[in-house]
Formats: structure tokens, sequence, C-alpha cells
């Protein structure tokens, strides 16, 4: 359990921090860039909850934020062969995603087109909660090119990205629809 008494403690003021495990780094060391985007997700994902969402979307979200702090602990401990009761994601974690994103895909028409970021407000936060996922995931995947990380976050951010995504589109079907890219639209009006 977490027992903050004091919200400053000026160890971070020389440009390094601690880990879970106590080990000191650069605040611009690649693991401390991932645990940071997580958080930078999960604040996204504080203000699309603070957009009036309601319903199933909400649980899922509410669900979503408590392992993305799972997440970003597991990234603030560095992995060691002899570890124990270690917070790390688990594969139950990463099914509970698949079985929302196919709960919401089937009530979807299919694409015909790729999808620009924007419709309702909830849609456009979703979308953004979906590149900054796509980035934690990508700076997982240069954290796992240097040392062991658990394969699990990794998988989990990959398809947190896709429920973002299936929730976006929920959101505009709601709504008048899905934004649509038009190939080409804009090269059109140059003509003219």
């Amino acid at each position: 359990m977490v027992n903050l008494s004091r919200i400053y403690t000026k160890n971070g003021d020389g440009g390094k921090t601690r880990l879970g495990d106590h080990s000191e780094v650069p605040k611009t060391d690649v693991r401390v860039e991932a645990f940071g985007t997580v958080d930078e997700l999960n604040a996204i994902i504080g203000l699309t909850l603070s957009s009036g969402l309601e319903g199933e979307s909400r649980a899922v979200l509410q669900l979503v934020q408590n392992d993305l702090f799972d997440l970003g602990g597991d990234l603030c401990c560095p992995q060691r062969e002899d570890e124990t009761n270690a917070l790390r994601i688990q594969p139950e974690q990463i099914v509970r995603l698949e079985q929302a994103i196919d709960v919401i895909n089937n009530e979807l028409e299919p694409l015909r087109s790729f999808v620009l970021p924007g419709g309702t407000a909830a849609a456009a936060w979703f979308h953004l909660a979906r590149t900054v996922c796509r980035r934690a995931e990508r700076c997982g995947w240069r954290l796992a090119e240097c040392e062991p990380i658990n394969e699990q976050l990794l998988i989990y951010l990959n398809r947190l990205s896709d429920l973002f995504f299936v929730l976006a589109r929920q959101e505009n079907k709601q709504s008048a629809g899905d934004v649509l890219w038009e190939p080409g639209k804009t090269q059109e009006i140059g003509r003219r």
C-alpha cells in the first residue's frame, strides 16, 4: 500500500529518479519515458471519463485506469529472475480487453475507409488516447530492446489502442457516424 505524507521530496532535483527496486536512473531513461507516457495516457482517460461518458464504456475505462497503474508499476520495477511478488500485467487482463473489443466491434458497421480522428468530443478523446497508447507501446518496445521486460504489458498496450479505436467508433455511431478519410479530397479543391 502507498503511504504519502510529503508530496515533494527534492530527490529528483538533480535529474534522477528512483525506480520501484530503489535503483536510481536519469529522468531521461527510456524506462522513465515509458511509464511517464502510460501516466499521460491515464490522464487522458480521466479527461474522457469527465466528458460525461456513461454505461459499459465508463465501467471498462475505470478498469483500464486501474490496469494502467499496474502497468506503470510493472514498468517501474526492472524484471529480475528471482522475483516472487512483483506486480506484473497478466494475460487475463489482456483477455478482458479483447472481450470488450469484440462486444463493441460486433455492434459496429464494417469499415470501408480509414477513420479520421474526430466526431464527438468523447470520440476525439478516444482517438487521442489511442495515439498516446501507441507511443507508450513504442516506448515499451524500445525498453525491451535494452533489457528484459514483461512482454504481457506490450500486448496489453497493443490491445488497449484497439479498444480506444472501437470506443471512438461506438461514440460516433451514437451521433453522426465516423469521420471518414476521402483520399485526394483536397487535391480536387486546388484544381478548381
